[in-house]
């Protein structure tokens, strides 16, 4: 039985965990900056910033190991 995986389907995990994370960086740089009298500004153009190079990062990732087989197992069903 064979999967078809669509694009969609890396689009949506891309946005879904970049969420995830970009929240994550958000507040670590509100801890980093929270002496300063800007920090939810910095700590925002950060997380804006990884976000937007991240999810193209992760996307590419994700395809490149969608195409490539490594540790995956192929059912075949034999025709006897």
């Amino acid at each position: 039985m064979e999967h078809k995986i669509s694009r969609k389907r890396h689009i949506a995990k891309t946005i879904t965990w970049r969420v995830i994370a970009s929240g994550t960086t958000f507040i670590l740089a509100l801890i980093f900056f929270r002496d300063d009298p800007h920090a939810a500004e910095k700590a925002t153009g950060i997380a804006i910033a990884e976000t937007i190079i991240k999810m193209v990062f992760y996307y590419f990732h994700e395809r490149a190991w969608y195409n490539y087989n490594f540790g995956v197992k192929h059912n075949r069903e034999s025709n006897e």
